[in-house]
């Protein structure tokens, strides 16, 4: 059971981290929420699309690792390595503090117009295969309960997503403050030492 917790919470912990970091995918959920223009079905695709990137990368990655000692201690310290830096450039961040970009309303379009935006912007982006499939995927790859881990994640996307669509207009002035992100940055940069320290020291 240790396990199981363990590795759920280092799955949402680690996934908590990226999601939150300011970029055209929030901006895209937030700006739907705000104009009530399908925005429960473009926060259930970006949910949908994690759930099914990270557990490519997840089980994709661990049938290879079991298999190569070399190719997972690698995979361990590339992504301990990845983690320090994503944390620091957190820090980074907290000091030069901005708010989430919000684009113009605009004219009403279809729901299948919005879903092939908002797939464009999930899937063209190569830091959702960076982060998502290689990151997400390697650290979940060499946890105990690897399934555990994904349901963090997922987890940690639906929350998020979630609290965009539905509370899109609540977060919006919240969001527009420079010193929310500077919080959030900090708490990323805790998060991503801690999960690099446990997967240096615990393997």
């Amino acid at each position: 059971m240790g396990t199981l917790w363990s590795s759920y919470l280092n799955g949402l912990a680690v996934t908590a981290g990226l999601i939150v970091a300011i970029g055209a995918q929030n901006a895209f959920v937030l700006a739907q929420s705000l104009r009530r223009e399908h925005h429960l079905p473009v926060a259930a695709l970006c949910v949908l699309c994690d759930a099914v990137l990270i557990s490519l990368g997840v089980f994709g990655l661990a049938a290879l690792l079991t298999e190569s000692p070399t190719l997972l201690a690698v995979t361990r310290w590339a992504g301990t390595a990845f983690l320090l830096w994503y944390g620091l450039q957190a820090l980074r961040r907290a000091l030069r503090p901005q708010a989430l970009a919000q684009s113009e309303s605009r004219r009403p379009r279809s729901l299948r117009a919005v879903l092939l935006a908002a797939l464009a912007v999930t899937l063209l982006n190569p830091h959702v295969y960076l982060d998502t499939v290689l990151l997400i995927g390697s650290l979940g790859a060499q946890q105990a309960e690897p399934g555990a881990y994904t349901a963090g994640a997922a987890s940690a996307s639906l929350a998020w997503f979630s609290a965009l669509a539905l509370g899109g207009a609540w977060l919006a002035p919240w969001l527009a403050r420079p010193l929310t992100w500077r919080l959030i940055d900090l708490g990323v940069a805790g998060m991503m030492f801690a999960v690099a320290a446990q997967l240096a020291f615990n393997g």
